[in-house]
């Protein structure tokens, strides 16, 4: 069973910066695409941003030139960092990762962690 754990939300003023980390492990099979979600309050679950295992990077538009995500294999970690935080940037933010089992991939998902931003 493939666990991710969020880890480095908080609360930051606009402007701020915060950088989250998720950690997966259990997995034997190869972990393909990662991802961080996030989910403002009263809303629904969105994308930020994607990581494929060879480092190709794709973004939500409203976090182009302030977020990056970025991947570290050896320690099944992908990062986020979130630099000019908006009060919109308010959400829990979850991990997401895709594993290849055979013939399927499974989805797993992380237990989320909140960020929340003052103005």
């Amino acid at each position: 069973q493939v666990q991710l754990v969020e880890s480095g939300g908080g609360l930051v003023q606009a402007g701020g910066s915060l950088r989250l980390s998720c950690v997966a492990s259990g997995s034997v099979f190869p972990i393909n695409t990662m991802a961080w979600y996030r989910q403002p309050p009263g809303k629904q679950r969105e994308l930020v941003a994607t990581i494929t295992n060879g480092g190709a990077t794709n973004y939500e538009d409203s976090v182009k030139g302030r977020f990056t995500i970025s991947r570290d294999n050896a320690k099944n970690t992908i990062y986020l960092q979130m630099n000019d935080l908006k009060p919109e940037d308010t959400a829990v933010y979850y991990c997401k990762a895709d594993v290849k089992k055979l013939l399927q991939t499974v989805v797993y998902w992380g237990q989320g962690t909140q960020v929340a931003v003052s103005s």
